[in-house]
C-alpha cells in the first residue's frame, strides 16, 4: 500500500462541482483504491465522542460483548482468535436503519449517552458514505445511480497492542467485501472491483502494530444493492472489457469468503463469468 503521504486527499465539497476534483476521485479509485476525505461535514466533536463511546463498549465484560450476535454470517462480535490474537470488533447491521442501531445498543445495555452518540454518528456517516458513492458513480458516468437504500454495516475495531507485539500484524491482510468503506482514523475509502468489472481497484490492506497502545478504528461499509444482486453496470462492459464475473448475490460472496478463508480477493475467482 502507498505511504500515507502519497494517498490523495479528496474534498467532497468540490467533488460534485469541480470536474478536476471528480477526475481525481475516479483516478484514486482506479489506481490506488483508497483516499482521504475532507469537507465531509461531520463535526469533530462527534468523531471524538464516538471514539469515547466505542472505548466504553469495549470495556464491557466478555459475556456482554457476545450478545452482539451475527445477523448475517460474520456481522456480529469478533473475539481475539489464533489468526488475529490482537484484534476484536463489534458489528452492526444495518447501520442505515435506526431500529437496527437501537437494537445493537439495547443488546449491549449501552448507557443513554453512548446510545445517542452511536445513533448520531451512524446517521451522519451514512450521509457521508452515500455522498461518496454517488460522487464516485457520477465520475464514472452513472448519473442516476442511488445508494440511499443500500444496507450498511458498522465494524468497530480495537487492537490490543502491548510492548511485546510492536512490529507484529494487528489483523491479517484482506480486502473488504463491501462496495465502499469509510474508515474513521485512517479515513480511507476502498471500492470492490467486481461492481466495476475490474475498473476500480480493491486494495489489500492490514494493520501494523507500531506502538504499545490500544488502537481504535470505526468503519462503515456500504455493502451492496438492497435486493442483494451484484452485477457490473452495462456501462462497464464492452468489446474491450468483457464481463468478468457472473451475476451473484452479495450473501453468496460473504459466505464464500467465510467458508474458504479467502479474504484477500481470491474468492472472486470462483465467481468469474
Amino acid at each position: 500500500m502507498a505511504p500515507a503521504a502519497d494517498v490523495p486527499v479528496i474534498d467532497l465539497r468540490l467533488a460534485g462541482t469541480s470536474p478536476e476534483e471528480s477526475a481525481r476521485l475516479r483516478a484514486a479509485c482506479e489506481q490506488l483504491g483508497c483516499f482521504r476525505v475532507t469537507g465531509h461535514g461531520v463535526p469533530g466533536a462527534l468523531l471524538a465522542d464516538m471514539k469515547a463511546a466505542v472505548r466504553a463498549l469495549f470495556d464491557l465484560p466478555d459475556d456482554a460483548k457476545r450478545r452482539n450476535a451475527d445477523v448475517i454470517p460474520g456481522s456480529g462480535y469478533v473475539a481475539p482468535s489464533a489468526t488475529n490474537p490482537l484484534y476484536e470488533a463489534f458489528g452492526l447491521l444495518d447501520a442505515a436503519a435506526p431500529a437496527d442501531v437501537d437494537a445493537f445498543c439495547a443488546r449491549l445495555d449501552a448507557p443513554p449517552h453512548v446510545r445517542e452518540t452511536v445513533k448520531a454518528y451512524a446517521e451522519r456517516m451514512h450521509d457521508v458514505i452515500v455522498d461518496v458513492a454517488g460522487k464516485l458513480a457520477s465520475s464514472l458516468g452513472l448519473q442516476e445511480h442511488s445508494f440511499k437504500d443500500w444496507p450498511c454495516q458498522f465494524r468497530i475495531n480495537r487492537y490490543n497492542y502491548t510492548e511485546d507485539t510492536v512490529g507484529s500484524s494487528g489483523v491479517q491482510i484482506h480486502t473488504d467485501s463491501s462496495f465502499l468503506t469509510v474508515l474513521q482514523e485512517d479515513e480511507c475509502v476502498g471500492g470492490l472491483e467486481v461492481w466495476s468489472n475490474g475498473r476500480l481497484h480493491n486494495v489489500k490492506h492490514g494493520v501494523q502494530c507500531v506502538a504499545p497502545v490500544q488502537r481504535i478504528s470505526i468503519a462503515m461499509f456500504l455493502l451492496g444493492p438492497k435486493d442483494g444482486r451484484v452485477s457490473a453496470p452495462e456501462a462497464f462492459v464492452d468489446a474491450g472489457h468483457p464481463r468478468r464475473y457472473r451475476e451473484f448475490s452479495y450473501d453468496e460472496l460473504r459466505r464464500l469468503r467465510l467458508s474458504t478463508g479467502e479474504h484477500a480477493g481470491e474468492a472472486l475467482a470462483r465467481l468469474e463469468a
